[in-house]
């Protein structure tokens, strides 16, 4: 082994562990167990609940050496996986059996609109438009005055911590992918109703002449009763592309929601809800004055085989 090697002591144990494989498997086969089908009001173990519940049952399951473990004993255990059972990890499980046909319907829609878009300023008989709403957002009042930044004493706007809630508001919105128009309505719910009122502002703004391409999820109000009578009386007017189920991430516009999160929606506090509605209609009136044509930039999908959605 050399000399270098013969001068370090090797591993060794001065007796032999008290705590056996069998123990520490069992405390394994614990933590990948809930405290609720064992007996526990908990969802998910802590630590310290863990090393409890085996102290209190290691001589039911024959393992004595484990009677008196405190909690670093069961967190060397577990380190050796390693494990964490006291952390949760969030996991999408794709649930639509045609999610691969759906996406790739949905990207050839895409690699259409860049063709059209890179072959000039032609009208499009074929007029794309990126579909979703942002139910649930919140208006909120200050309950006390903000204070604006000041040189040499705080540099950060300040903001008492308590806030009002004046209600919420469902945000309707098509994002035009040939030109980044913004067709958008603001409202109190999000039904049906709401929804075929953004039909007709959608239907009102393009020419007669085209059919207006829909890239959308299957929302129980885009396929509703009162939606269908609607596209009954506008034949041949509007086409749906539906997303697959959990594949939100492939409509373009969330794009536009993440940049409305980042700019005019960031921190914004109203007096009431009316304010928030016109703050928001005036944030997508500044988008349409300078638009931003949005783009989906990688087609793997479209050429390669097998399960490609990762890659996204």
């Amino acid at each position: 082994m050399g000399a270098v090697a013969a001068l370090q002591d090797t591993y060794h144990r001065p007796k032999q562990p008290v705590i056996t494989e069998e123990a520490k498997a069992w405390v394994v086969q614990l933590a990948c167990s809930k405290p609720k089908d064992l007996g526990c009001a908990a969802e998910v173990w802590s630590r310290s609940a863990l090393a409890q519940y085996v102290r209190e049952h290691a001589r039911e399951a024959r393992h004595p050496s484990l009677a008196r473990a405190a909690k670093a004993t069961v967190q060397r255990i577990l380190a050796a996986p390693p494990l964490h059972p006291e952390k949760v990890q969030y996991y999408l499980q794709r649930r639509d059996p045609d999610f691969e046909a759906k996406m790739r319907e949905v990207l050839l829609v895409y690699r259409e609109v860049a063709l059209q878009n890179d072959s000039g300023p032609l009208s499009p008989l074929i007029v794309t438009v990126s579909v979703d709403e942002k139910p649930g957002l919140q208006a909120i009042a200050n309950t006390a005055p903000d204070l604006p930044p000041v040189p040499g004493k705080h540099a950060r706007l300040g903001r008492d911590h308590e806030y009002q809630r004046l209600g919420t508001c469902s945000i309707l919105a098509g994002l035009d992918l040939h030109d980044g128009h913004v067709t958008a309505r603001v409202e109190r719910r999000h039904r049906s109703r709401e929804f075929v009122a953004w039909w007709k502002d959608l239907d009102q703004h393009y020419p007669a002449g085209c059919t207006i391409r829909l890239i959308l999820d299957n929302h129980s109000a885009h396929i509703s009763q009162e939606t269908r009578a609607f596209l009954a009386t506008k034949p041949n007017r509007f086409k749906y592309v539906l997303t697959p189920k959990h594949g939100s991430w492939l409509n373009l516009v969330e794009t536009l929601f993440g940049k409305m999160g980042r700019t005019f929606l960031r921190h914004i506090r109203v007096q009431s809800w009316q304010e928030l509605r016109d703050r928001i209609l005036k944030g997508f009136a500044e988008s349409n004055a300078n638009p931003v044509v949005h783009r989906w930039r990688k087609f793997d999908a479209l050429t390669t085989e097998g399960d490609n959605t990762d890659s996204f």
